[in-house]
């Protein structure tokens, strides 16, 4: 196969096909005595399952597994792909936790601390380092006013208790849901007043419908990379 018949598949540039393998998305192409590049069945498996990847874990993670798995570093693939299912898992069961606190909202009783909270007072690094996200987020999300920590009056250092920590985990699930800082700072406002909730349900819903696309692009990239890893029998099955 030419470059031009696998980009003709995917809709993308021969440029792509080149870059892509310039970079150890796919193996190595032979080339003809001319200097063309030849293409075969086990290119064009790698091809699909890169660019099933990239929806389900990013740009980024869906490198990382191929060149992984082009340097035969399958356990690295795998360890990649690990983390991106425990990311998607973390996601499900913090929004299982935002709902429950909607639903206290919802029937009049107090919200209380719905996700399962650090013992506090925390620091902003201790909290960062639960999210991994960097101390600067935290004080960008609470000059947004989506964060308010109280201060130790004997230093001035930010205290996150329980419900700050909750606050944040919102804020987080939000912000990687694709919001805004003004808006997440709406939804909080609407969670410390026990307010209407309709937008934070439809943030939430939002939400949701994104973790259970993730989930299904990951089967199909799980699909895809193990039908390529068949063709590649220098590639022990093993990590």
């Amino acid at each position: 196969m030419r470059p031009a018949d696998l980009a003709r598949e995917h809709g993308i540039s021969t440029q792509a096909i080149r870059n892509y393998e310039r970079d150890g998305y796919l193996p190595p192409a032979d080339r003809t005595p001319t200097g063309y590049r030849i293409y075969t069945e086990p290119h064009a498996a790698a091809l699909r399952a890169y660019l099933a990847l990239v929806p389900a874990y990013g740009h980024a993670t869906a490198g990382s597994v191929m060149t992984a798995v082009h340097t035969d570093r399958l356990g690295d693939a795998l360890t990649e792909l690990d983390r991106g299912h425990a990311q998607l898992l973390r996601d499900r069961e913090t929004l299982a936790a935002v709902r429950a606190a909607v639903g206290h909202l919802s029937d009049g009783s107090a919200p209380g601390p719905a996700l399962p909270a650090l013992p506090g007072p925390r620091s902003v690094g201790e909290v960062a380092h639960r999210l991994g996200v960097t101390p600067a987020t935290l004080r960008a999300w609470e000059a947004a006013g989506i964060l308010t920590p109280a201060r130790d009056r004997a230093t001035g250092h930010r205290r996150y208790l329980p419900a700050d920590v909750r606050d944040a985990e919102l804020a987080h699930l939000l912000r990687r849901g694709g919001y805004l800082l003004d808006r997440i700072a709406t939804v909080l406002r609407q969670i410390r007043t026990a307010g209407g909730t309709g937008e934070l349900a439809a943030a939430l819903d939002g939400w949701q419908q994104r973790l259970t696309t993730r989930g299904l692009a990951m089967l199909t990239a799980s699909a895809r990379l193990d039908t390529y890893l068949a063709l590649r029998p220098e590639v022990p099955r093993r990590a």
